[in-house]
């Protein structure tokens, strides 16, 4: 026989309280004295109680869940968001419904499929925030977007990119360097463009004209292909790459080069990804805080569903971790 699943009103008789009371506290009411809460918390867990979500929508006109948009989960960047939202959420009792945007690039059908299940909200990611700001925005639906310029349809919340990309760059200065090239993102990237802003202030700040980007798409392979070019120049000393994995690919093809980092040039990324540390050598990087972003832009869309909070504008900063990749030239 199927095991009967445990009721409201099981744990009423456990905790000794009115199944209205158990109804209060799954349902967060303040009405409840912290007493009375932790012992009816107390028996949903000895019983292994779980809310009914689909009863809890009938009553509260909301499913607990909401909706990711990315335009791909390829990136590092992107699947370490979708681990942070996806913590922050269950943290929070919401479920997650993932959409990808693929070659498409349909937000607005990505809105419809989230509509379709039921969401309350939705996150969206990185890339996807430029066909974000072009589009017709759901005027039901709550919006978190990460990496974006201010939008008053949306809560916005964001890395300092140009912020770290100007560390990375006078870290690179400092160390002696007469200029710093730059391995930039996609140009439809809004952390793209901020981490090139954040290196141009940088040398202007300092009195250098910018030399000539090199552009990948975020790949070591594109990186590689970069560093190709700028190692076979003996004046290229220091390279700061938009991301990791591009700088890996710069680190790669100036050892090839026979100009290996730190000896011949210093090479910078940024996100410090999971494995910067084991890089040969280990790569100096600005370390985004994902889980940060992550709880975050959590918390501003729980705030948008729950309580139709205004949209809010968050920036989370971004540090130079120094490794063995740089040094002085």
């Amino acid at each position: 026989m199927a095991a009967r699943r445990v009721s409201m009103a099981d744990v009423a008789a456990l905790a000794g309280v009115s199944g209205q009371t158990v109804s209060r506290v799954v349902n967060d009411s303040p009405r409840v004295d912290p007493a009375t809460r932790a012992k009816v918390e107390s028996a949903m867990a000895r019983l292994g109680y779980r809310p009914h979500r689909a009863a809890r929508a009938l009553r509260t006109g909301r499913t607990q869940t909401i909706g990711l948009v990315a335009s791909t989960l390829a990136t590092v960047g992107n699947s370490r968001m979708l681990q942070a939202v996806a913590d922050a959420a269950a943290s929070r009792g919401y479920a997650l419904v993932v959409v990808t945007l693929g070659h498409g690039s349909d937000v607005a059908a990505a809105f419809d499929r989230l509509h379709d299940q039921g969401v309350d909200g939705a996150i969206v990611l990185n890339e996807a925030t430029d066909l974000v700001r072009d589009a017709e925005t759901p005027a039901d639906l709550a919006l978190v977007v990460v990496d974006s310029p201010r939008d008053e349809r949306f809560g916005v919340v964001v890395t300092d990119h140009a912020g770290g990309a100007r560390a990375a760059t006078e870290h690179l200065l400092g160390l002696g360097h007469a200029t710093v090239h730059h391995v930039a993102g996609p140009p439809a990237s809004f952390a793209a463009a901020e981490r090139e802003r954040g290196w141009r202030e940088a040398l202007a700040g300092a009195g250098i004209d910018a030399p000539d980007v090199a552009r990948g798409d975020w790949t070591a392979a594109s990186g590689a292909f970069a560093g190709a070019a700028l190692a076979v120049d003996r004046s290229v000393t220091a390279v700061f790459a938009a991301n990791d994995q591009m700088a890996l690919g710069v680190l790669r093809t100036f050892a090839e080069s026979g100009r290996p980092a730190p000896d011949a040039v210093s090479v910078v990324g940024f996100d410090d990804v999971a494995d910067a540390a084991d890089y040969r050598p280990p790569l100096t990087t600005v370390r985004q805080d994902f889980d940060a972003l992550g709880e975050r832009a959590l918390e501003r869309l729980v705030a948008a569903i729950e309580d139709a909070a205004e949209p809010a504008y968050d920036v989370i900063p971004a540090r130079l971790v120094v490794r063995a990749s740089t040094a002085p030239r």
